[in-house]
């Protein structure tokens, strides 16, 4: 299961983030998720048990979901990762070791850049879709300028201050899609707190989708 598969499927280019997470939650949480339209779900490893929330939602959840792990910073992390059934591996920065392994192990993987040397230097590791981070600080127009002289097949998903209001903004600026954190999920959000946040996004993104650009994801 790729980006490429999930987003070829109809899947909103969406990356659900669930910082905090805990194992005794995380089906529910993924399931609401799932059910709204998202098929994107990484736990960043700086949560409680990542691990088993990966194993988790990877038993428990469609075959069509892509399920990974966020704040990926070293090669044995990528490692136990896939141990756990995960699939995608997303990093804050941008680490030739952690992309080869990644690479290497058949997985999906979007390392941070925010700057075109970062962004070549992890096309060149093998990275074929980047991780714009932190997002806020650039802002749209650092992506679409960015995008201008990266290579037409790889996708940028920006991530950091995104949600529902500004998905349109970035698919304009040329992204092949968004991470959302806290505008969807925060320790301690109930079931019912993600629902709404999650059918916000896939309502947005309803209205936008003519600034998809699918061929990049």
């Amino acid at each position: 299961m790729t980006l490429q598969d999930v987003l070829s499927a109809g899947a909103p280019p969406i990356i659900a983030i669930l910082r905090g997470v805990k194992p005794d939650e995380v089906i529910d949480i993924g399931s609401v998720l799932v059910a709204a339209g998202i098929r994107i779900i990484e736990v960043p490893l700086n949560s409680p048990q990542p691990l088993a929330s990966i194993e988790r939602l990877r038993t428990a959840l469609p075959r069509d979901a892509l399920i990974g792990a966020g704040t990926v910073t070293t090669v044995a992390a990528v490692d136990q990762v896939a141990a756990a059934g995960g699939r995608l591996i997303v990093a804050p920065n941008m680490d030739v070791s952690v992309i080869a392994r990644a690479v290497e192990r058949g997985l999906e993987v979007l390392p941070g850049v925010m700057t075109p040397t970062e962004a070549f230097a992890a096309i060149a590791a093998g990275a074929r879709h980047l991780k714009l981070f932190p997002g806020a600080s650039v802002g749209p127009a650092h992506l679409k300028a960015l995008r201008e002289v990266l290579p037409a097949d790889c996708g940028v998903w920006a991530v950091g201050g995104t949600s529902a209001d500004n998905l349109c903004d970035w698919l304009r600026a040329g992204a092949a899609g968004i991470g959302v954190g806290g505008a969807l999920y925060r320790a301690g959000f109930t079931v019912d707190v993600v629902r709404t946040h999650a059918v916000a996004l896939i309502d947005a993104w309803g209205a936008t989708r003519v600034y998809a650009r699918p061929g990049l994801a």
